[in-house]
């Protein structure tokens, strides 16, 4: 039987306010356990809660980001559980009258729609410790530090069709929450977590199977491999004639496989009733108009400029727009008047080499728009060849410096001198009489053992178009 995977997506993303949502405690990372908290954030009796005025305007300007309709008027509602991580034994949320509705993510060909994107506070954190027990430990210790912190969870149809895509969906929903400056998206530190619900139905039928949520995945490629993995169990049951279980399952990266969690809750089970201790939110459209005024340009609308007016791959763009902060630098580079496609290609490679090897975000780098554009230029002129290139952009984005005093400190000046190129040309010729017989015979691939040695005899800083144009002349003519 084939059957089709129907992939719907919950992301929680943390909203960069300075304070909670609901109280005047920090939202810093990395405290010590239960530094950052109050009697509202731990739920003592008698509190109020008072709602942070900056998380209602970045859920604003995260749902127009992500084409969203904006309420009009939005309510808060409690949803009822028991957690010891949870120590009012409900969480504020919304559930009926979110605050964005309705929106939309264009990913390749599939327009994967947004359900609804609502404002809730965290819980707090486990942290399981102790004796290794049946589960690692024997006791947990509560840490109500995260408790409170402003959340916006944002929920798609079930519209996504493959573990791919839902890596492709989320990579796209962070870099716009980090564009728009809502969300850190660090992973990491869990500002950015996903659930994902997995169901398998007929290929070719329109009624869903029975989901399963996945819970517990850290990184874009656990979200990928756990999918996979969800989609094979499940496509194991139906195959064998068994039922597939409604439940959360989380993610086990040591065994790469779902483990069951518990029963899928059901809407009604968390009994939510409106939170009567914050009145309905009004939301005027002046208030929406001002910040929609704020917003920057897109990933989606800085890939389409780039291929357009700078003529760059879409495989190019697609890597500069990853990250804001490297895409505004490519901007301050092109303003200086550097060629898209010579900037782009030092940003995309020896760049994101040095990035990934030393585990760096490009503003941690010394590299300026001015180095750039200078060094594109020395090796525009024939000052500095590509070879010798190479090192002098790692050396930039580590230390930085002035591109003309570290070519000429480093001799890294390109050999253009016709002359003294037709010499190292002549003795690569003279002391390589077998690979001339060959080449001359036929195997014009030798060509290139000729460029490489002289290049080598110049310790790389000969012109290559000098080399070529010297090779034409001084190379005999290849049988036919």
């Amino acid at each position: 039987m084939t059957w089709e995977p129907v992939i719907g997506l919950e992301v929680h993303a943390q909203l960069k306010t300075k304070t909670k949502i609901f109280c005047g405690c920090p939202t810093e990372f990395g405290m010590a356990p239960n530094e950052q908290i109050c009697p509202v954030c731990i739920g003592m009796p008698g509190v109020l809660p008072v709602l942070n005025k900056q998380a209602v305007e970045f859920g604003i300007r995260a749902g127009l980001a992500l084409n969203c309709h904006i309420a009009e008027e939005c309510h808060f509602d409690r949803k009822n559980y028991f957690y010891p991580d949870l120590p009012k034994g409900y969480q504020i949320s919304q559930y009926e009258h979110p605050i964005c509705e309705n929106g939309y993510l264009q990913i390749g060909d599939n327009k994967i729609r947004i359900t609804r994107a609502h404002l809730e506070e965290d819980a707090g954190k486990l942290v399981h410790a102790g004796a290794a027990g049946l589960h690692g430990s024997d006791y947990s210790l509560a840490d109500y530090n995260r408790s409170s912190m402003p959340l916006l969870e944002i929920v798609s149809e079930p519209d996504i069709r493959s573990a791919e895509e839902a890596a492709q969906y989320l990579t796209e929903l962070r870099g716009i929450l980090r564009y728009i400056e809502v969300c850190d998206g660090n992973l990491e530190e869990g500002s950015f977590r996903c659930d994902a619900n997995v169901s398998l139905r007929k290929l070719g039928t329109t009624e869903f199977g029975t989901r399963a949520e996945i819970k517990n995945m850290n990184s874009f490629q656990a979200v990928r491999n756990a999918i996979r993995s969800e989609i094979e169990r499940q496509s194991d049951l139906l195959d064998r004639g068994e039922r597939v279980v409604q439940e959360t399952r989380l993610w086990n990266e040591g065994d790469r496989k779902t483990h069951p969690m518990r029963s899928k809750e059901h809407a009604h089970d968390y009994r939510y009733f409106p939170e009567p201790d914050l009145m309905p939110l009004a939301i005027g459209r002046d208030w929406v108009t001002a910040v929609e005024q704020t917003l920057p340009e897109l990933p989606v609308q800085r890939r389409k400029r780039y291929m357009e007016s700078n003529k760059l791959s879409a495989e190019d763009a697609n890597t500069l727009t990853e990250s804001k902060d490297l895409s505004d630098f490519f901007d301050c580079v092109l303003a200086l008047g550097t060629p898209a496609i010579e900037a782009a290609n030092w940003l995309k490679g020896p760049t994101q080499a040095y990035l990934k090897e030393n585990t760096l975000e490009f503003t941690q780098t010394k590299l300026t728009a001015e180095n750039l554009h200078a060094l594109c230029a020395a090796v525009a002129s024939g000052k500095l060849g590509s070879t010798a290139a190479k090192p002098l952009i790692v050396e930039l984005l580590k230390d930085g410096g002035d591109v003309e005093n570290l070519i000429q400190s480093r001799g890294l000046g390109q050999v253009s001198d016709q002359g003294a190129i037709r010499v190292l040309v002549e003795e690569v010729i003279a002391r390589s009489a077998s690979q001339l017989q060959e080449y001359q015979s036929g195997k014009v691939k030798l060509r290139q053992y000729f460029f490489g040695e002289v290049m080598k005899s110049a310790k790389g800083k000969a012109n290559p178009a000098v080399i070529n144009q010297t090779l034409d002349e001084l190379l005999p003519a290849v049988e036919s």
